[in-house]
């Protein structure tokens, strides 16, 4: 297990701990007297989390630690509860592990039931774990608040059948989004989410390979996580009106190929999910915390940051 430092923006490797690892790991140390949250994820080395609470933390006047923790799928369970069996109060979950934290907590917010995958782990009072879901939330107050676009009556793409494209898929349905067409690489996947909406009247699957047969969409919304493994993103720009906006949920780098085909097929605009990320890190720090921080203050320092 290599560690760069708890405080700050930390890496931790996980694996199966033993004995001797809860002694000398940084997050499984005795409860200090500043609360200690954390993101989990695999990989983890490009999330902003930790950079996004510790400026809410200035911003609040909140004392708190924020790290990150890399946690291989088999090991994320194990990881989660050394965290919280040693000082953890709080963590963010990324992927891919939003369905595994929504199984390891002991309760769960109605938002996460209805979607069986969670966001944000809290520790309760009574040393339960609960878990929320503020993925969807974020996203329409991201492409509300900030693009004034409204998914109501709206033609739908939504590439992924993840956990992220779950929460997507609920929200844009519940904005009263016309249709809404889901396309993944395995289809079986595309099919068991369009399943679990129950909306059979509005939602369909598409193959990958067929999306050039489909009508064009007013949103396209890329839930997958080809940006963030760094692998190829192909898609036929006929799919593409004059008005028709494309929304990366990822951000930075990882966003970086779909934004680009987006401009290129000729969407009038594309835009990347740091504001989806900073209002859903906003909801988690209110959890935590009861205070909702200025996330417009907070996006336009990270828009000016290298990221």
């Amino acid at each position: 297990m290599a560690d760069s430092g708890w405080g700050g923006e930390a890496i931790l490797r996980c694996r199966r701990l033993t004995d001797r690892d809860k002694q000398s790991c940084p997050y499984t140390s005795p409860m200090t007297a500043i609360p200690r949250y954390a993101v989990f994820g695999h990989p983890v080395a490009h999330s902003l989390s930790p950079r996004l609470h510790a400026l809410f933390a200035e911003q609040a006047g909140v004392a708190m630690e924020y790290g990150a923790i890399d946690a291989a799928p088999g090991e994320f369970a194990n990881a989660v509860r050394a965290f919280f069996e040693h000082g953890g109060r709080g963590a963010n979950v990324t992927l891919p592990h939003k369905a595994a934290a929504f199984a390891l907590a002991d309760v769960h917010t109605q938002a996460a039931r209805r979607l069986g995958v969670a966001n944000v782990l809290t520790l309760l009072p009574d040393g339960r774990v609960e878990a929320g879901s503020n993925d969807g939330a974020g996203m329409l107050a991201d492409l509300r608040g900030r693009f004034g676009f409204d998914p109501r009556e709206r033609e739908v793409l939504l590439l992924g059948a993840g956990g992220a494209a779950r929460a997507a898929a609920f929200a844009l349905l519940d904005a009263g989004a016309r249709n809404l067409t889901i396309a993944n690489r395995t289809p079986a996947r595309a099919q068991e989410l369009a399943a679990a909406l129950a909306a059979p009247e509005r939602v369909r699957t598409a193959a990958w390979d067929a999306l050039d047969r489909c009508a064009a969409f007013d949103l396209i919304v890329n839930a997958t996580s080809a940006g963030v493994q760094h692998a190829a993103l192909v898609l036929p720009r006929s799919r593409v009106q004059v008005h028709t906006f494309a929304y990366d949920l990822s951000y930075g780098p990882a966003a970086r190929p779909f934004v680009e085909w987006a401009q290129a097929a000729g969407c009038a605009a594309a835009a990347d999910g740091l504001g989806m990320l900073v209002e859903t890190a906003a909801a988690s720090f209110e959890r935590w915390h009861g205070v909702r921080p200025d996330t417009d203050a907070v996006l336009r320092e990270l828009r000016s940051m290298p990221l």
